[in-house]
């Protein structure tokens, strides 16, 4: 009896399979609805709503942002790879909140082994980030508090989040909209070290004779008009978001180590030797490159001042960060870049003797890249320019690029994005590292002394559309996952090669000038570059910022048919992709033709490219019959997106005959 059960429940089975039948029968639909604008999100709607940002893409009526002056005393001790400092955060409240809780970065934490990392490996595990005191307009802040078990309970000054990357004080007196407010913060860490290291900041020594600390003391969390306290834990890969403020740094190590950081210096003659410190003073007097300290001149009472310790002093202004390096091994050299409006500004490199070699074309690259970069954007806005060695190879603070030659024209330009342009590397990636490689392309070429050309990249974007690893790039970075490196660094050249293929790759170039001028020393967010590039531009690229920032599709464009009549052909283009572009076809003839069409352009006496608007696609069809009247001409080739700037991953349908 089972058998028969199962023998007719199989049949019934089978039959009811026989008879279904898919409702779509192809991965493409016949139609596509393109998304014409933008999505706007609740952090920016409210900006919109309260005048701190508008649709020109400049900053609004009412935009503020909080700043952060610090200053900063801190000791090295080598033996124990330790650093012990105490700091003083002036917290200017300009917002129009009354603060209830102040978010403190606590990145060295990400060194413990109990915290959340993303791909980052730490050389060590340490005790991450020891904070000793905390006080809030001179009253102690309760490290130990516990949890309040009801709003009973009553409001105690306390911290929670101590072993985190972010910790969080609360108050019980607000910091009023429009005040200020002091906090000192005591504190300790080991600067991790070691060959176990994987990814940036996760060594900061050699050994105990090379210092490379970052990211090394408490800081105060981005506070904005967009979401307020930018909370987002530090995972290692994605960097970071900032206030602007002044830092006033003193740095006490022992004798005969070299210190260089971000700022100036502000005693040179008290740590220093003569001789050295009248190097220092002439830098900018001589040509070429010169040494400060020799390899023959490392000690105390040769590259620095005799004694036990002595205290290094910098002050930079309008900065978002601070970091520095020392050594007892630091060969110490200098040259300089002439700034366009500017004027000249000292570039000084760092570096222990046997890698030396890593540093022999940096001061050449580096001025090549100041100097290019401020014509290109903005004058390079700080007084100098460090290049330190050290284990962390790849790394850009303000005035500082931990880089030896090889990533010298790279961590140059972070110089400014994000340090002049302050965006929020922690989100938007894409707006630091992304705008960071579309203009190493730029500087490249002309270190080479030839045109750039961004051909190609666009349509490139096509082989990688379609994976499932992918973020878009208007994914938090933080959360980027395994595509980190691509959306975070290669989309955004990509992106812009196509905007190119619209509008002109100087049109581009030129919008994004006036772009940084307007944002310098300011915290943009990606709206507000999409209403100024478009505005700028002159066109309404909303479409474009939808398919390039908020997805990961692309166009597919192929030629499907050609052919003539009275005169005319007729060349009939299928868009295969959810992304629209406009339709770009190059013609080749097989002699030379004159073509009186208001959208051709006249390449050679042979050849015309032909150019219909992206609007072509906005009734949702897939397909669209270019319509070109050529005269007696005979057609040789017909090439679409001859440039390669819209994404495709089969470029053999691309070209008739075929």
């Amino acid at each position: 009896m089972r058998k028969i059960l199962f023998f007719m429940l199989l049949s019934s089975t089978v039959a009811f399979a026989q008879q279904e039948k898919p409702l779509r029968k192809s991965i493409e639909t016949d139609t596509r609805a393109i998304r014409q604008d933008v999505p706007m999100t609740n952090s920016i709607r409210k900006a919109f709503e309260e005048g701190s940002r508008n649709f020109l893409g400049k900053p609004g009526e009412n935009y503020w942002q909080l700043e952060t002056d610090f200053v900063i005393k801190a000791s090295l001790d080598p033996s124990t790879q330790t650093i012990t400092g105490s700091e003083k955060i002036l917290v200017h409240n300009n917002s129009k909140d009354d603060l209830n809780a102040i978010v403190l970065r606590l990145d060295h934490n990400i060194f413990r082994g109990d915290v959340p990392r993303g791909s980052s490996v730490p050389a060590e595990n340490t005790e991450g980030m020891i904070v000793t005191a905390i006080k809030v307009g001179g009253e102690s802040v309760n490290l130990n508090a516990p949890s309040r078990s009801s709003r009973n309970d009553p409001a105690i000054l306390s911290v929670r989040g101590l072993q985190s990357t972010v910790a969080t004080i609360t108050l019980v007196d607000p910091i009023k909209a429009g005040s200020t407010v002091e906090v000192e913060i005591d504190w300790h860490t080991k600067l991790p070290g070691g060959d176990g290291g994987r990814g940036h900041r996760m060594t900061q020594r050699f050994d105990s004779t090379l210092f490379q600390p970052t990211q090394w003391f408490p800081r105060l969390a981005k506070y904005d008009d967009l979401r307020g306290w930018e909370s987002s834990l530090y995972l290692g890969p994605a960097e970071f978001h900032n206030n602007f403020g002044r830092y006033d740094v003193s740095l006490t190590v022992p004798a005969g180590w070299i210190v260089t950081g971000t700022g100036v210096l502000q005693n040179p003659t008290e740590v220093l030797t003569p001789t050295v410190a009248e190097r220092y003073a002439n830098v900018l007097d001589s040509d070429g490159e010169v040494t400060l300290v020799g390899e023959d001149e490392k000690g105390p009472g040769k590259a620095t001042k005799a004694g036990d310790n002595l205290t290094w002093h910098f002050v930079a202004d309008k900065v978002n960060d601070f970091a520095w390096a020392t050594s007892d091994r630091f060969i110490w050299k200098a040259t300089k870049a002439d700034i366009p409006g500017k004027g000249e500004v000292p570039i000084y490199m760092v570096y222990i003797p046997e890698r030396a070699k890593y540093f022999e074309k940096a001061g050449e690259i580096t001025k090549h890249a100041l100097e290019f970069y401020s014509k290109l954007w903005a004058p390079y806005p700080f007084p100098q320019l460090t290049l330190q060695d050290g284990p962390s190879a790849g790394m850009e603070y303000p005035m500082v690029i931990n880089s030896s030659q090889l990533a010298a024209d790279h961590e140059a330009a972070h110089q400014w994005w994000p340090m002049m342009v302050g965006t929020n590397e922690t989100r938007y990636g894409w707006m630091d590292e992304g705008f960071n490689q579309y203009m190493n392309i730029l500087s490249s070429a002309d270190s080479r002394g030839v045109d750039y050309n961004l051909d190609g990249l666009g349509q490139n974007y096509g082989r990688i559309s379609g994976r499932e690893d992918e973020a878009p790039l208007m994914w938090s970075a933080n959360d980027a996952g395994s595509m980190y490196g691509f959306q975070t660094y290669s989309k955004t050249p990509l992106m812009l090669s196509m905007l190119g293929g619209i509008v002109g790759d100087e049109a581009v170039i030129n919008a994004m000038k006036k772009y940084t001028t307007t944002w310098a020393f300011k915290h943009p967010s990606p709206w507000d570059y999409m209403f100024f590039m478009d505005n700028e531009l002159g066109e309404n690229l909303g479409w474009f910022w939808y398919y390039w920032l908020f997805t990961t599709e692309s166009v597919e464009g192929s030629i499907q048919d050609v052919s003539s009549a009275n005169g005319k052909t007729t060349v009939t283009v299928h868009q295969a992709g959810e992304m629209p572009s406009p339709v770009v076809l190059q013609v080749e003839f097989e002699g030379p033709a004159s073509v009186m069409m208001p959208n051709a352009k006249k390449i050679n006496d042979t050849t015309v490219e032909l150019t219909w608007p992206v609007t072509v696609w906005f009734n949702g069809s897939r397909t669209f019959d270019a319509v070109m009247n050529l005269g007696d001409a005979t057609i040789k080739k017909i090439t679409l997106d001859p440039h390669g700037r819209f994404p495709d991953k089969d470029m053999a349908d691309n070209v008739w005959p075929k």
